[in-house]
């Protein structure tokens, strides 16, 4: 159900050290744009989330603004001054713009195959929680993207808070851990997962577990992928992907994606040891490196330029 903007405002496409930002870059980053409650229209392009603040939930755009800006609205009706701010503030996080890619803009500047990335790549769009990008990255686990979009779908149209429009956000830990097994097993369909989830959401609720905490920077990427690793139905593969989306770029995803398209782009297939030691030159930024150089081809660059 379409809905009308309410409010808007912009915000400068500039990150943490100064760098540029490539909004198109950024909003296709990587699939979780296609998983609700996201929504993107890739033609704009404009990603539309919804998102719960202070136990409601809103629904905002994203898309570009006047150069060097992106613009932020939230539909359906006005929001408080103090509610719009959250949303920005929410936006921004899901932006990555507090991100500091500066260092590793100079490193590719040398690399032909990726000195493209400096005019902004690399930011990888995340959830407005580190505990929705959790459940997330476990619904990619063996299986089909498919049913991945069907357990997420699931998971926030019947849990998350409803929206103007139809919308829902993401479940919170609290609507997550109330749900019973059969809900996981019948409705979501998410087989073994379930238990996982339950068992996620309920230590998250009851407070023995801060997955936010993973969001700082003091923490060293070791300690956060022991954290990780810990975590119920999350193991090497979950742990790359979730590490990206914490802003930690050290390690490869290496799956059954990745690794074919590496060898289409790079003329033959390479064992995952060749593929790291093609990227180690970038030492903590190795990973993104690596996912830039297989995504490059997701958008088509204007003409003259190679």
């Amino acid at each position: 159900m379409p809905l009308k903007t309410a409010w808007g405002t912009e915000v400068p496409l500039v990150g943490a050290g100064g760098e540029p930002v490539d909004l198109r870059r950024t909003l296709l980053s990587h699939g979780f744009v296609e998983l609700p409650p996201m929504r993107l229209d890739e033609g704009v392009p404009l990603l539309e989330v919804t998102l719960a603040v202070d136990g409601k939930a809103r629904t905002v755009e994203i898309s570009p603004g006047r150069r060097g800006h992106a613009r932020i609205s939230v539909l359906g009706r006005a929001p408080s001054t103090r509610t719009a701010e959250k949303l920005v503030a929410r936006a921004r996080h899901v932006l990555a713009l507090d991100e500091d890619l500066s260092a590793f803009y100079e490193l590719v500047t040398d690399d032909p195959e990726l000195s493209w990335a400096a005019a902004g790549a690399g930011r990888m769009i995340r959830a407005p929680s580190v505990f929705e990008d959790v459940v997330k990255t476990v619904c990619t686990t063996n299986t089909a993207w498919s049913a991945t979009r069907r357990m997420v779908t699931a998971l926030v149209t019947n849990l998350g808070a409803a929206a103007p429009g139809e919308r829902h956000a993401f479940p919170t830990p609290e609507a997550m851990a109330g749900a019973d097994e059969r809900f996981y097993k019948e409705v979501v369909r998410s087989g073994y997962r379930g238990p996982y989830f339950r068992a996620i959401a309920t230590d998250v609720a009851e407070g023995r577990l801060d997955l936010e905490l993973l969001l700082d920077p003091e923490l060293p990427d070791d300690e956060v992928a022991a954290r990780l690793l810990a975590l119920p139905g999350v193991g090497p593969y979950a742990t790359a992907q979730m590490l990206m989306l914490l802003g930690r770029y050290s390690r490869l995803i290496l799956d059954s994606w990745s690794r074919p398209k590496y060898a289409q782009l790079n003329g033959r297939k390479a064992s995952d040891k060749t593929i790291e030691r093609r990227f180690r030159r970038y030492g903590q930024y190795a990973g993104l490196a690596f996912w830039l150089y297989v995504t490059r081809d997701w958008i088509a660059e204007p003409a003259g330029i190679k």
